[in-house]
C-alpha cells in the first residue's frame, strides 16, 4: 500500500495522512469517547504498538479538515493482514474501520468525505475488486451510510465477541472509479 493519497472523487479541504507515533495520545482519547465505545465496544487497538508498525498490508489514516485531526481510518488487504480476522478471503480485496473522533464532529458530512477519500485510496489499486466493512449488527445508522455510499448486504457474522453485519461495495458499483 502506498503512503501517497490517491485523487478524491470530490474535493474538500479534507486530507488523509498517515497516523504516527505522534498521535497515540489522540487515539486514546478518541478511543475513549462513548459514541467510539459504542460502535467498537471490544477492540483494543493497542496503538503504542501498532502506530509503531507499517506493514505492507495496512494503512492507519488520520483524516484532517484544514489541519484538524477528526477521524481516523485502517484500511487493510484482509487475506494479507496477519491476525486473519476476516478469515479465509480471496485475494485483492480491502476492508476498512472507520470512525470519527469528537462527537461534536458527526452528523456533518465528515464520515462520507473520509469513507469517499478511502474508497478513492483502495480503488486507485486496479487490482482492487470490492471493499469490506463490518458494522455492528446493532448499528442501524452505520447500515443506512453505507448502503447510501453504494455497499450491499452479505451477510451477518461473529467476529470475536462482535455480532457484525458484512457490507461489501464492488469496483464496478463504486461512482469514482
Amino acid at each position: 500500500m502506498s503512503d501517497t493519497p490517491a485523487t478524491p472523487c470530490g474535493q474538500s479541504a479534507m486530507k488523509l495522512r498517515l497516523a504516527t507515533p505522534a498521535d497515540l495520545d489522540l487515539l486514546r482519547h478518541w478511543d475513549e469517547q462513548p459514541h467510539v465505545i459504542a460502535a467498537d465496544p471490544n477492540d483494543d487497538w493497542d496503538w503504542e504498538e501498532e502506530l509503531a508498525r507499517n506493514p505492507d498490508w495496512r494503512e492507519q489514516l488520520i483524516a484532517e479538515l484544514d489541519s484538524r485531526p477528526i477521524g481516523f481510518m485502517q484500511i487493510i488487504d484482509p487475506a494479507l493482514e496477519d491476525s486473519h480476522y476476516w478469515g479465509d478471503v480471496p485475494g485483492n480485496l480491502r476492508a476498512i474501520d472507520i470512525w470519527i473522533g469528537e462527537a461534536r464532529d458527526l452528523g456533518r458530512g465528515y464520515g462520507t468525505r473520509m469513507m469517499e477519500l478511502a474508497l478513492d485510496r483502495c480503488f486507485a489499486d486496479p487490482a482492487v475488486t470490492a471493499v469490506l466493512i463490518d458494522p455492528l449488527a446493532s448499528n442501524v445508522r452505520a447500515h443506512r451510510f453505507y448502503e447510501r455510499v453504494g455497499f450491499r448486504f452479505v451477510e451477518r457474522r461473529q467476529f470475536g465477541e462482535d455480532d457484525c453485519f458484512v457490507f461489501r461495495l464492488e469496483r464496478a458499483e463504486y461512482p469514482c472509479k
